[in-house]
């Protein structure tokens, strides 16, 4: 089993910056990946980033690359999610998400995190 807790979250103006941070507790080492997804007012949950535990390894959908970064400290079971140049369609709630990912194809699956935080909300206004 493992816990997530989201922090960082807030209320920026576009262009801003935020940094997010998802802290991992339990058996952490049993997990393969962590990523974190998003989902704005009236739309479904999409994948933004994810990092292999492994090999460290990063995927990002296409909205956000060149302005999302997500690092890893293992040390402290700690995944970041370094938000850049945000934008107000930028503006949802974000979960951190940990889980089994064995394959390149499915690190943007949903299905494939078992590990759920309680979602951070980031507000990106214009």
């Amino acid at each position: 089993q493992v816990q997530l807790v989201e922090s960082g979250g807030g209320s920026v103006q576009a262009g801003g910056s935020l940094r997010l941070s998802c802290a991992a507790s339990g058996r952490t080492s049993s997990t393969y990946a962590m990523g974190w997804f998003r989902q704005a007012p009236g739309k479904e949950r999409e994948f933004v980033a994810a990092i292999s535990w492994r090999d460290g390894n990063t995927y990002y959908t296409d909205s956000v690359k060149g302005r999302f970064t997500i690092s890893r400290d293992n040390a402290k079971n700690t995944v970041f999610l370094l938000m850049n140049s945000l934008k107000p369609e930028d503006t949802a709630v974000y979960y951190c998400a940990a889980g089994y990912p064995r394959y390149t194809t499915d690190y943007g699956i949903m299905r494939k995190y078992d590990y759920w935080g309680q979602g951070t909300q980031v507000t990106v206004s214009s």
